[in-house]
């Protein structure tokens, strides 16, 4: 099996910055896509940001020019930084692995979630 765990999730005031990290482990043969999805009381969950094997990045509207997505392939690890900071940035981070665990052809990926992680941002 896969397991995805996430780390970093803190209490910040506005304007602060943090760095979210995810921790994929297992029986992993080959990760095509890394994301982070976020969701706050009352709202669904919203992609925040992902990053493809490739490098290939995506943003949510709401984010770009403030967030980053990165991963070490290598380490099986992708890592959200979070600058400016705003209010409504406060929720439950999550991380989301598109992973293949067989060596098969052609490669079948499924989708895995971690836990999530609180971000609160607030004076």
């Amino acid at each position: 099996q896969v397991q995805l765990v996430e780390s970093g999730g803190d209490l910040v005031q506005p304007g602060g910055s943090l760095r979210l990290s995810c921790a994929a482990s297992g029986s992993i043969f080959k990760i095509n896509q890394m994301a982070w999805f976020r969701q706050a009381p009352g709202k669904q969950r919203e992609l925040v940001a992902a990053i493809a094997s490739g490098g290939e990045t995506t943003f949510a509207d709401s984010v770009k020019g403030r967030f980053t997505i990165s991963s070490d392939n290598a380490k099986n690890k992708a890592y959200l930084q979070m600058n400016s900071l705003r209010p409504e940035d406060t929720a439950v981070y999550y991380c989301f692995g598109l992973i293949a665990t067989m060596n098969q052809a052609p490669l079948k990926f499924s989708n895995y979630w971690g836990q999530g992680t609180q971000v609160t941002v607030s004076s």
